[in-house]
């Protein structure tokens, strides 16, 4: 009897037979909200829809998204980024300093998030769930993050060699009493690319409940589901975020915790804590509807198209995707509900619905094995488990922020490490990977490349 990796490879090299054909997907990566944009801006220009008294509001957000908060206008005391564009620039990738410092950056930036917990899933009483590794000036920083790298040696089975990097995190400086290394769990991650948030928001509930109940393949090992979560008071499905953590876009908590500017959700300081510092504002730091300007700012932002959908190599690594089983997870077409979404203060975005969507991804929770392990839960989702990443925009990453970081710690340094650290339910597609000619592999890169 086969395997179901040995059955999935004869299934390839059917494809790959002269007259072979597999599903075919349009470039229009996102509908209406598709643009043609290849430069550094890729991520960071609006959808063709957003228009007159829309385009005041959407930039608007966009610099509040970009402008740095200083001491005087309500950063910190202590805080992870001093801006949403800090992190996410050019709504994208900033690199972080996890590899270019080995741990928290210096002159008040980090890019990154780093998630701490006690052994027994519960948070520490002066730190919260998020160390605030930076500070103004006259405060303390929470803690600073130390990284080493160790390197590991493998080869495919053709001969060709390559390396998988594993950091290692460890906390320094802390503020308060020092915690013990045995009595805690590390989790660092880089930023989000910020393409399709609103085609994200727009998802259907009925397609994602769907795909819960059909993406079970026991052949292959992949069974996704759904993370849920409470927000506001209500049980909700999670979609954005790592682990699908979030029923939102948490503009309200980023500005709270990632940047320390209260506002009408999070009006309290995140830094109950430290020693008091004096604050220049008194009350709330940003208004609901400026909150929400940021929010259609990222709605809006357009989706760049597909390339090359036409070029053979490409459609040599599209076939390769599909026999690699890829898209049982990073499913290619998706669906928004009808009215589209509605931003957090209650505009309604019916440009956004009723759109067919390629994302790459089923937007739910997969194992990923040991190696991926980092023994965060997040609602539901395990510490192995991660939702299936979209892949649409993936191959501008590096012309908008420079690197190939990948990978929620950036451990992966191109596309073809991701793959080969995919474990757990990945695993089937890695060994399918693993065994490919050289040259397929390589233009499975190549098309991930175009998405």
């Amino acid at each position: 009897m086969l395997s179901a990796c040995e059955e999935a490879t004869l299934e390839y090299e059917a494809i790959m037979k002269p007259n072979g054909d597999i599903a075919k997907y349009s470039e229009l990566s996102a509908g209406t909200s598709t643009i043609f944009l290849t430069s550094s801006k890729a991520y960071d220009m609006p959808a063709p829809w957003v228009a007159n008294s829309l385009s005041i509001r959407f930039n608007n957000g966009d610099i509040l998204y970009d402008n740095p908060f200083t001491e005087e206008s309500g950063l910190g005391p202590v805080y992870a980024g001093y801006s949403c564009g800090s992190c996410h620039k050019n709504a994208g990738r900033t690199p972080s300093t996890i590899y270019s410092q080995y741990g928290s950056g210096n002159y008040g930036f980090s890019s990154m998030l780093v998630y701490i917990v006690r052994k027994n899933g519960g948070f520490f009483r002066d730190y919260g769930r998020v160390l605030h590794d930076q500070t103004i000036y006259g405060s303390k920083a929470e803690g600073k993050l130390k990284v080493t790298i160790t390197e590991e040696e493998y080869s495919f089975p053709d001969g060709e060699k390559y390396s998988l990097r594993r950091p290692h995190f460890s906390i320094s400086e802390w503020y308060s009493d020092s915690i013990s290394p045995d009595d805690l769990y590390i989790s660092a991650r880089i930023p989000l690319r910020h393409v399709g948030m609103g085609q994200i928001m727009s998802i259907s509930n009925d397609e994602l409940l769907r795909l819960e109940k059909e993406s079970n393949y026991p052949e292959y090992g992949i069974s996704g589901r759904l993370n849920y979560i409470v927000e506001r008071g209500v049980k909700q499905i999670g979609v954005s975020g790592n682990k699908a953590q979030h029923a939102d876009l948490t503009v309200e908590l980023g500005f709270s915790s990632d940047m320390g500017i209260t506002n009408s959700r999070y009006p309290e300081e995140v830094c109950g804590g430290q020693a008091q510092h004096p604050d220049f504002f008194d009350g709330l730091e940003i208004t609901t509807e400026e909150m929400e300007d940021v929010d259609l700012y990222m709605q809006a932002l357009g989706v760049p198209a597909r390339r090359y959908v036409d070029n053979e190599i490409v459609k040599k690594g599209e076939a390769a995707f599909y026999a690699s089983k890829c898209h049982l997870c990073h499913i290619p077409t998706l669906h928004t509900r009808p009215a589209g979404s509605v931003l957090l203060n209650g505009t309604s975005l019916p440009w956004l619905g009723g759109q067919t969507i390629h994302p790459y991804s089923d937007f739910l929770l997969h194992d990923m094995g040991p190696g991926l392990d980092d023994h965060i839960q997040s609602g539901l989702a395990y510490g192995a488990e991660w939702r299936t990443t979209p892949l649409w925009g993936i191959g501008l990453q590096e012309t908008v922020n420079g690197h190939t970081q990948f990978l929620h710690d950036g451990r992966a340094r191109n596309l073809k490490e991701a793959i080969l650290w995919h474990g757990g339910e990945g695993a089937v597609s890695r060994e399918i990977f693993k065994n490919l000619p050289k040259e397929d592999r390589d233009a499975l890169i190549v098309f991930l490349e175009t998405l």
